[in-house]
């Protein structure tokens, strides 16, 4: 009898989350409590399904967190304005869809977090790398060996996996966990 595919897939993820170091996960939920606390803003992007993470943390953060709080985060989805996006693409070039709308908005301190599954999107690599320059917090959320973003980015939170889904499906799950962190932390400040 051939064995479930799905169990199969769901066995392989278990094993995966409990092989996770948490300890990066953690540390981002700290950056952003910081973030949260000085004002900063907060720019977040990828590509594909690394960019439906991005545009889900996104919503997460400033519906999820922020509704009904005088004070609230303050997340920008780089990847969600398409005509900004698509216009950088065919006018510059698709390398510079990140990096180019963050010359407009980047301030030192500000956090910017780049997702690529790989690891290796050249867009996400220039963005992480001139915010690196202009002072920002940077973070790399990557999978796979964790490429160029794992060593270009300040705080790495890295899934080891050899598996595109896998990956993104950690990546999501640490969005959740992060946005029910600040959640938390943000019903608890009167």
């Amino acid at each position: 009898m051939q064995k479930s595919l799905a169990k199969t897939y769901l066995a392989e993820m278990i094993k995966l989350l409990q092989g996770l170091d948490t300890r990066p996960v953690d540390q981002l939920i700290g950056l952003l409590h910081t973030a949260y606390d000085e004002d900063r803003q907060i720019f977040i992007f990828g590509n594909g399904g690394s960019g439906a993470t991005a545009s889900h943390i996104t919503c997460d953060i400033n519906k999820g967190v922020s509704f009904g709080k005088e004070k609230r985060f303050r997340v920008i989805c780089l990847n969600d304005n398409i005509p900004t996006l698509t216009a950088y693409a065919n006018d510059v070039h698709f390398h510079d869809i990140f990096v180019e709308p963050l010359k407009n908005f980047l301030r030192a301190g500000d956090v910017v977090i780049g997702i690529s599954g790989s690891g290796n999107s050249e867009n996400v690599i220039r963005a992480i790398e001139y915010a690196n320059q202009k002072k920002a917090r940077t973070v790399g959320i990557c999978g796979y060996s964790g490429g160029r973003l794992k060593q270009a980015a300040q705080l790495a939170v890295h899934v080891e996996v050899q598996d595109m889904q896998k990956s993104e499906d950690v990546h999501h799950m640490i969005g959740h966990i992060v946005m029910q962190a600040l959640h938390r932390r943000a019903s608890s400040i009167v």
